[in-house]
């Protein structure tokens, strides 16, 4: 397969995951918890992000370490991403008719996509070693 068609697979792939994660799959207790690191709910759901990525990073042919390491790499990122969105949501009293309330969350879901971008660029350049 042509490295772009594998690209924009694996991009395809991280989107689709990213809005079953985020959207589907995400229970208030899991929302409820996302600022709180005494809470599960926070680290299950980078945790869902991570191992569903995984299809992504078998598609270039990567090995399980490579794997694991961007597991832990896209874990370590999104739950910090969701750790600071939520610390600033719960400062502010701006609710879903305010921009600011989209603005952060636009703000959020950019920082998600450019950690795609990332892992996509690291799967590609493990693959080719």
């Amino acid at each position: 397969m042509q490295p772009v068609t594998v690209m924009i697979a694996m991009l395809i792939w991280l989107q689709v995951k990213h809005y079953v994660a985020d959207y589907v799959l995400q229970p208030g207790w899991m929302i409820a918890a996302k600022g709180n690191l005494r809470k599960q709910g926070g680290y299950v759901h980078a945790g869902i992000h991570a191992l569903g990525s995984v299809p992504a990073y078998l598609m270039v042919g990567l090995g399980a370490l490579p794997i694991v390491v961007l597991m832990v790499i896209e874990f370590v990122i999104h739950y910090l991403i969701d750790f600071t969105k939520a610390g600033l949501s719960g400062r502010s009293d701006a609710g879903p008719s305010t921009q600011s309330f989209w603005a952060l969350h636009g703000a959020d879901q950019l920082a998600h996509q450019l950690t795609y971008a990332g892992l996509i660029y690291a799967a590609l350049v493990m693959a080719v070693s």
